[in-house]
């Protein structure tokens, strides 16, 4: 639990008598208020969306919306991507501090060790119809995980959850290109050890039997790039909903499922779906300017997908890392003629210089320019959340561990009940 400072907070209720609320000072940003002395009075706070609760303590992401701030363990994010890679920031995120050489050496070892999945993990897959969204095959799957691997799931043994760590990080890759090779009918393609985390993902999305796949270095910066932005971003839903159904002791893989459920809205990990989905009605670039005046009409409900943020009222700072690496794909690939490509580039340049978006402060997010490059890669539409699902699992797993290893409560959130006050049953044939 964070430290009490000086300050303190007091409520009156009615002229009742005074509630003193302590105070607890945040390392960055807000100090919060604890309101559990509230329940022993007879109230609860009401918060829908949670967006003023504090739920817990967290050593491992701060963000801060209004300036456009996202640090890992007192890192910024820009630093990070300019300087370290997507397994670099896991360890980070597990340990607290950034490896020495051979620390980081052993950890990618680890990593690399296990990446192949079960043997016959590969027939779960046989009951999924393959033209399931991807996101509904990695629920299962991930949840299947506890079953193939039980021999680490004593939540309590700090080894277990070590191992267990290890194991989601290097297998989520293995069967988010399992849920590619399913939908499109094509043989399971074997993890590689020579291989980096984002080329051998790349190698297990795009080769086959008959001919290999020769990794783009380009397309690999830019995969493990999108990796690391989206690695952890503090307690968003997905984030919560793990540390909720671990909070009950339910087994990491369990718990990780739950965060793919949450994340399969279109509202969260979604985004960059919706992205593409828009650029598919918008049609043309001829048409924006009438989308766009549609998104500037209150009355109309079509958005403009990929603009703004819920937490950054600034510039989203994984989109400014994104945007470079984004020209640099599409030049790689010399596919700047593309039409879905062109729109995207063209509601780029409407956002970041129109009065209506400046003022309202709907910057491209990172959603926006990773559905761009995802698109340029090859990567369908429907398997982008699993991309998003792949770079949040050290960020899922290390907020489990941290809960984990520290003091909890199960999660039980209140209401505010508005529903009918006691009445007595009426047997049926009395009932008008």
């Amino acid at each position: 639990m964070a430290n009490q400072g000086t300050k303190s907070a007091t409520l009156q209720i009615d002229g009742g008598e005074p509630i003193d609320l302590p105070v607890y000072e945040a390392a960055e940003g807000p100090d919060v208020i604890d309101v559990g002395k509230l329940t022993s009075q007879g109230y609860f706070t009401y918060d829908p969306g949670f967006v003023s609760t504090a739920s817990c303590d967290s050593a491992i992401t701060f963000i801060d919306g209004d300036k456009g701030i996202l640090l890992h363990r007192g890192y910024p994010i820009e630093q990070l991507a300019a300087s370290s890679d997507h397994l670099e920031l896991c360890y980070l995120l597990l340990n607290g501090e950034l490896p020495n050489s051979s620390e980081k050496a052993e950890f990618v070892s680890t990593i690399k060790n296990h990446t192949m999945v079960h043997e016959s993990l590969r027939q779960f897959f046989q009951g999924f119809r393959p033209d399931a969204h991807p996101m509904a095959v990695m629920c299962g799957v991930v949840g299947a995980l506890s079953a193939f691997y039980h021999d680490s799931l004593d939540i309590d043994d700090e080894v277990h959850r070590k191992v267990t760590a290890h194991r989601l990080i290097a297998k989520i890759p293995t069967i988010a290109a399992m849920c590619y090779k399913h939908s499109q009918g094509q043989p399971f393609i074997y993890p590689r050890n020579d291989l980096s985390y984002a080329e051998n993902f790349l190698h297990m999305m795009f080769a086959t039997p008959c001919e290999d796949y020769e990794v783009n270095p380009t397309i690999a910066k830019a995969m493990d790039k999108i990796f690391l932005l989206h690695a952890d971003h503090e307690q968003n839903a997905s984030t919560s909903t793990v540390r909720l159904a671990g909070s009950t002791g339910a087994n990491p893989f369990a718990s990780v499922a739950a965060g793919i459920a949450a994340l399969w809205g279109p509202s969260h990990g979604g985004a960059n779906e919706a992205v593409l989905n828009m650029l598919d009605e918008i049609g043309s670039v001829d048409n924006i300017d009438k989308y766009i005046a549609k998104a500037k009409d209150k009355d109309d409900p079509f958005r403009i997908m990929g603009f703004g943020h819920r937490v950054y009222k600034n510039y989203d700072p994984r989109a400014k890392v994104l945007q470079e690496t984004c020209r640099e794909v599409l030049a790689e690939l010399g596919v700047e003629d593309n039409p879905t490509l062109q729109m995207a580039q063209r509601l780029e340049q409407i956002a970041l210089e129109d009065e209506y978006f400046v003022e309202k402060r709907l910057y491209p997010n990172v959603d926006f320019y990773s559905g761009i490059i995802l698109k340029a890669i090859g990567i369908p539409v429907e398997l982008f959340t699993v991309i998003f699902a792949t770079g949040r699992t050290p960020g899922w797993i290390a907020h489990w561990c941290e809960m984990i290893s520290g003091g909890y409560k199960i999660g039980r959130p209140r209401q505010l009940y508005k529903g009918y006050n006691k009445r007595d049953f009426v047997a049926v044939d009395e009932r008008g």
